[in-house]
């Protein structure tokens, strides 16, 4: 019975353990590093679709143009053409023939009118 090959077959065990060792440790690293960037989003209470963060509050009574800007997704003093377009595309969405709700629907609208009866 030869003692090399029990000693070639220890040395193979010890370098498989070599290289799975550092590699479990840098998957357990990333995963903590994982878990703690998720934990970090969360708290801080930001939405995950593409970065925007949406506007937290109510409407108003009689609607601004500030808030009809916002409703509509532009720029404030955007052109008549770019309300129409923008009011057109919403409302395509959330028309309430097409199951939308009717309420924002009104809103929408609203936004609408605020905006073109105004100077610009």
């Amino acid at each position: 019975v030869s003692t090399q090959s029990t000693w070639g077959n220890s040395q193979k065990v010890k370098m498989v353990f070599h290289l799975i060792g550092p590699a479990v440790f840098i998957a357990g690293g990333a995963l903590k590093l994982t878990i703690k960037a998720y934990r970090y989003v969360k708290q801080q209470n930001t939405s995950m679709s593409l970065g925007k963060k949406f506007y937290p509050g109510g409407f108003y009574k009689p609607m601004t143009r500030h808030e009809a800007y916002l409703i509509l997704n532009l720029r404030e003093y955007s052109h008549p053409d770019r309300v129409k377009e923008a009011h057109r595309k919403l409302m395509m969405l959330n028309h309430p023939d097409n199951g939308g709700s009717t309420y924002l629907a009104t809103k929408i609208n609203e936004a609408k009118e605020t905006l073109l009866k105004g100077p610009y």
